[in-house]
This record gives C-alpha cells, sequence and structure tokens, in this order.
C-alpha cells in the first residue's frame, strides 16, 4: 500500500472500511459477468445500502463515476485494491491449530485479499510437524527462533485460558497486528494493531435478531 493511501486509511471511517471488501467483492462478480460500468444505485440496491452512503464511502478513494453511467468496474476494483492494501502480499504466522485455525489455512480466499499465512504455531503433538496446504505448523517454542523473519502480522484462534499469554509473547516476537478470533477482549502495548472477529459475538447478533424478528 502506498503511503497517500496508508494516510488516507487513517480518515476514513471504520464502517466505511468495513464496507469496501464488500463493494470489492461485488464488483469482481459484476465484471465476471461482464459489466463494464456500474453506478451507486445498483451496488446499493444490491447490497441493500444507501446510494448516498456508497457514493460516500467510495470518496475516500477519491475515484469519481461519471454522470449517467457510473463507475468504469475494472478501474473501481483496481482503485479499491490497491486502497485497502490487497494489491501487496503481507505474511502471518497462525498460532492455534485447532478447528478454525485448520480452516483459516484451507481458505484462498485470504491471499486474494492481500494476506499469506507463511507458518502455524500450537504446542499439540499431533499437529506440530504436520503440513497443511503449505503451511507448516512449528511448536510454540520454536517463534523466538522464528522472529526475525520480518512477519509482522499474528492471526490468534488459541483456547480461551491462553489468549493473553500467546499475544503477550507474539508482541515480544515482533507482530505489530494481531487478528483475534477469541472473544478475549486482550490488552497490548500502544502502537501495535489488534482487529477482533469474535465468532461468537456475532452468532449471538444473530440470535437476538432472529428472536426480535419472529
Amino acid at each position: 500500500m502506498s503511503l497517500i493511501n496508508r494516510k488516507k486509511n487513517r480518515l476514513v471511517p471504520e464502517p466505511a472500511l468495513r464496507r469496501m471488501p464488500c463493494y470489492l467483492s461485488y464488483l469482481k462478480l459484476a465484471q465476471r459477468d461482464g459489466h463494464k460500468y456500474i453506478s451507486s444505485t445498483l451496488i446499493a440496491r444490491d447490497m441493500g445500502v444507501d446510494p448516498t452512503q456508497v457514493t460516500k464511502d467510495l470518496s475516500y478513494t477519491s475515484i469519481v463515476g461519471k454522470t449517467r453511467v457510473g463507475y468504469e468496474v475494472d478501474a473501481l476494483i483496481e482503485v479499491l485494491e490497491d486502497f485497502l492494501g490487497f494489491t501487496v502480499v503481507d505474511e502471518a504466522y497462525l498460532f492455534g491449530v485447532g478447528s478454525l485455525g485448520k480452516a483459516l489455512l484451507h481458505d484462498y480466499g485470504l491471499k486474494q485479499f492481500g494476506l499469506k499465512i507463511v507458518a502455524a504455531f500450537d504446542v499439540d503433538p499431533e499437529v506440530v510437524g504436520k503440513t497443511i496446504e503449505g503451511v507448516e505448523i512449528y511448536h510454540y517454542d520454536e517463534l523466538d527462533r522464528m522472529k526475525d523473519n520480518g512477519v509482522k502480522i499474528g492471526i490468534l484462534t488459541v483456547p480461551v485460558d491462553k489468549t493473553q499469554e500467546v499475544s503477550d509473547r507474539m508482541v515480544e516476537s515482533g507482530i505489530q497486528g494481531i487478528w483475534n478470533f477469541t472473544p478475549v477482549n486482550i490488552k497490548v502495548k500502544e502502537g501495535v494493531t489488534v482487529q477482533n472477529t469474535s465468532l461468537y459475538a456475532h452468532l449471538a447478533v444473530m440470535f437476538n435478531r432472529m428472536k426480535a424478528n419472529s
């Protein structure tokens, strides 16, 4: 990602950043279907978003649509991928190779969105030493030996009672960004970025909304 785009991203509200990958996936489907241009109105209709919101979100990338025509699909895809940092693949370590960790190792879509898992760590002798989708699984104690490899992103899928301990070790080893899939609110030092993605929290929201709708 360019320095200019990194500066832009600091000014973009988080809800807009969350919507942008959804726009990108939608546009790639439109591209596959042969669409050359697409309007914010059509994007909004198909994605259940207000048209003015779509226009405002896309304006953060500085791209401008054409009157009565809309956005050029190929150009908008290219701009969004660059803006979101998906054109450069960042390497990551995975911590915890349970069911969720294994699912992430099998997720081919991560690389399309700029993330490549290059090694995984666990303590379970049943998985240590094995290779899943080309990713070797190391014993957790080998992290110190590999901390100088320049990997700055860590994906956290360990058991709840080990979450803080492992995150502390990750930061000590040089990890600067943690994608946390556990329901634990981890504490990190200033300068380390944490993105929480709690499956259980989203499940609770879905259940609550289902009850409200019934």
